[in-house]
């Protein structure tokens, strides 16, 4: 098999296990390393979108995991070094008991929706948990019109909002009060950020909706956030459209069971 890696090196750890990880499968599998982690390891890398693996191990956090998606469409085996690790599948202390797994292929693939958003009819990175779109000053808040299927649905002012995926749903946009969505349900999550209207409450569309945010506000900025990775700002003449993605955020997971993973990281 192929093997990518891509570690973390804020997390002090990381390195550490991406060498190890990098040692146990060199010895019978081709592996690359992501460019700025084998910087760190003295090594030659590859930058995320030109490997071509079957298998792409991130060492890190749920960040590192979302970073590595936004640059490739291969499977992801996450091992978990950071502080809450929803996405990530393994830690440390079993890495060498999955990794023989891994090699042995035996694992399922848990594939997840993406969201497609463009700016301006610019298509930015795919997003596996959210986009955001807030206020670029704190304390201030913006006015948003937000459409579906071309239907007008709030008019509101808010400090922002969060269109996310079911996956995304235990993320930002659970902190926000919004709804926790089964994986296995095709849907987009619309929250919003400490809106200015006691009536308004988060909505649950089909993942098949065209969602259309508009900035109503002729003088103040915003800012687009995708998966907490990339931003832009962006003003009343920016128009952002949020659909469903043709591609997927596919993990390798030994234990398909969300719900044991939502009591065990969030309940």
């Amino acid at each position: 098999m192929k093997f990518g890696i891509v570690a973390n090196p804020e997390i002090s750890r990381s390195i550490n296990v991406a060498k190890f990880v990098y040692d146990y499968l060199k010895k019978d599998h081709d592996v690359l390393i992501e460019s700025k982690t084998a910087k760190k390891m003295h090594k030659s890398g590859v930058p995320i979108p030109e490997m071509d693996v079957d298998i792409i191990i991130t060492i890190g956090g749920d960040g590192t995991v979302l970073k590595t998606l936004q640059n490739t469409n291969k499977p992801i085996f996450p091992i978990n070094l950071g502080k809450l690790g929803f996405l990530t599948e393994v830690v440390p202390v079993d890495l060498e008991y999955s990794l023989d797994r891994l090699i042995n292929g035996n694992y399922f693939l848990d594939k997840r929706k993406k969201i497609k958003v463009l700016l301006n009819e610019k298509r930015l990175p795919d997003c596996t948990n959210e986009v955001v779109i807030h206020t670029s000053e704190i304390s201030k808040l913006r006015t948003y019109a937000i459409y579906i299927d071309r239907e007008l649905l709030e008019d509101l002012r808010a400090d922002g909002l969060i269109v996310a995926t079911a996956t995304g749903s235990t993320s930002y946009a659970m902190s926000t009060g919004g709804p926790i969505v089964d994986p296995r349900i095709n849907a987009m999550v619309i929250a919003y950020i400490a809106p200015f209207k006691l009536s308004v409450r988060s909505h649950v569309v089909p993942s098949s909706s065209e969602l259309e945010v508009h900035l109503l506000d002729r003088t103040r900025k915003s800012v687009i956030v995708l998966d907490g990775q990339v931003q832009k700002k962006i003003t009343h003449k920016d128009i952002v459209d949020v659909t469903e993605s043709e591609n997927e955020a596919i993990f390798v997971r030994f234990n398909l069971s969300f719900y044991e993973k939502l009591r065990e990281k969030i309940l």
